[in-house]
């Protein structure tokens, strides 16, 4: 789709460039460069696919959404879950009991830890094996470790990891690491299937709690399976105890840690890249990040603090000023921006100037940055802190903050899963009222996530949805603000020849973007 705002006739040395579809990515993605002087002057984000869940919902019993909703993702449908029952119980006037909401925040951290792990694995470090690197110092290790499995090797893991196996045999060759990556994962997701009953689009999460009770000896059983995840990151990942990492106060500090054992763990290996590469540099975001607060605690507040970080200071959310913007979406955009409590969702695929199915969030009018570096920041992480104080956000700061979370939350949900006391309620009974409203949040891997919705005549009438990517990667608003990938895209190197410039891709996948959520 031509940029409605370019001239007719580029200027010389300007090239447009389309990549896509990106793979190792979930759902479909196109971005289009314009290019000048080597550098990419502006960038278009285009979510491809329309899916309508939105209009699916209207009509149907409330509870309905606790089957439909998970299915508009398959790797973090436990978050469209957590969220759809929050809004219903915030419809109906009720809270989970304690344990009750423990068990849904170990289901929701199991769901993104594992999502922290295979992005870093899967999707963002095997960009650094590619011949373009084959120069670099670290190339041939980083092939070693992080080489992209083929489908034989994930099947491989599934099959040789089932039930009882100790694990598929250590492979010979190339990607050693991401293969041990992604037997961990496999291991990993038998939590949910104690939790939850499946993985994914488990049914346990409810507005009134979970339906799954916990008996003392399924926790002990839980309790290993973390453990055992805790020996995978801190042999193989940190080679570090995670508290070790999760201390780390400033720059000083990691880069004192890294040299002290330069060659221990894929952390140290991934700084060592980010250095030559100038990561640090690389996809500057908006300047502004959105965290709604993750893992709500029965005491109140959140394990990870939600706020508006700006200017190195932080600024509680009003969620009342969320808006959605559809100027550039293939989407009537009537009314122009509106709250998601009064959003439309009506396609208009030959709309002119339109290029993208996604909307355009923003906060009163900002444009904001979503994900782990968000929560990172609201929460106090003092070395994301010190890193985007000196640099900003960045590919180094986004990728880094999702590290940290993994050190930071499975200590927590240690601590949540002994708080857990067997045989007191996991959930009490909801009655939906005829008529009402409600809205749910919580922080997905990727970032913010709300639902809205109102009930009327005992049906759903209005479902609207703002997901992670749909902020990260929205297209321009009416005042022609470009989203935060879209900004952070410009400027990022093009090599002479490349027609599908790989510091656009390490841009990228630094948000890990999730389509088919952003159009549900």
């Amino acid at each position: 789709m031509p940029d409605p705002d370019a001239p007719a006739t580029p200027p010389a040395g300007t090239r447009r460039l389309l990549m896509g579809p990106f793979n190792r990515v979930e759902g479909d993605l196109e971005v289009q460069l314009t290019v000048q002087d080597g550098r990419v002057a502006a960038a278009q984000v285009n979510a491809t696919m329309y899916r309508g869940f939105e209009q699916i919902l209207p009509g149907r019993d409330p509870l309905d959404a606790l089957v439909i909703v998970p299915r508009i993702c398959g790797i973090c449908s436990v978050s469209q879950s957590v969220a759809a029952a929050q809004a219903l119980a915030d419809a109906a006037g009720v809270s989970p009991p304690p344990n009750g909401l423990l068990a849904t925040n170990l289901m929701l951290a199991c769901e993104n830890l594992a999502d922290h792990l295979a992005h870093f694995y899967l999707f963002f470090t095997p960009d650094f094996t590619r011949p373009v690197y084959a120069d670099r110092p670290w190339h041939a290790e980083a092939c070693r470790r992080w080489s992209a499995p083929s489908a034989a090797d994930r099947l491989a893991a599934v099959v040789q990891d089932g039930p009882g196996g100790g694990g598929p045999a250590a492979p010979c060759g190339q990607g050693l690491h991401a293969r041990q990556a992604l037997a961990a994962r496999q291991r990993w997701f038998t939590l949910l299937g104690t939790l939850g009953g499946r993985w994914p689009h488990t049914h346990a999460v409810l507005p009134g709690g979970s339906s799954r009770a916990l008996e003392p000896a399924e926790r002990i059983r839980l309790l290993a399976k973390l453990r055992e995840f805790r020996a995978f990151l801190e042999q193989v990942l940190f080679a570090a105890p995670l508290e070790e990492v999760a201390a780390l106060a400033d720059e000083t500090a990691l880069a004192a840690w890294q040299a002290r054992d330069p060659g221990r763990g894929d952390l140290r290996l991934f700084l060592t890249v980010a250095a030559d590469l100038g990561l640090d540099r690389l996809g500057p975001g908006p300047g502004q990040t959105l965290s709604l607060g993750a893992y709500r605690l029965p005491g109140g507040g959140h394990a990870l603090a939600g706020g508006v970080w700006r200017d190195g200071g932080l600024q509680p959310v009003d969620t009342g000023r969320i808006t959605e913007d559809c100027t550039h979406a293939w989407l009537a955009d009537a009314g122009g921006p509106l709250h998601p409590a009064r959003g439309l969702t009506r396609p208009d695929p030959d709309k002119p100037g339109a290029y993208t199915w996604n909307k355009a969030p923003r906060l009163a009018g900002q444009v904001v940055e979503t994900g782990a570096l968000a929560r990172q920041l609201a929460s106090g992480q003092p070395l994301v802190a010190a890193l985007v104080a000196r640099a900003g956000s960045s590919v180094l700061a986004r990728v880094l903050a999702r590290l940290l979370e993994l050190a930071r939350v499975l200590p927590m949900m240690e601590g949540w899963l002994g708080a857990i006391v067997p045989r007191e309620p996991f959930a009490v009974p909801t009655v939906l009222p005829e008529e009402g409203q409600g809205a749910g949040f919580t922080e997905a891997a990727r970032g913010s996530l709300g639902h809205w919705l109102r009930i009327e005549g005992g049906r759903l009438a209005h479902y609207q949805i703002v997901a992670p990517t749909s902020w990260n990667f929205s297209p321009r608003d009416a005042a022609g603000r470009p989203g935060a990938l879209e900004a952070a895209l410009a400027g990022a190197p093009v090599r002479p020849g490349e027609t599908q410039p790989v510091a656009v891709q390490h841009i990228v996948r630094s948000f890990d973007p999730c389509m088919v959520c952003t159009v549900h």
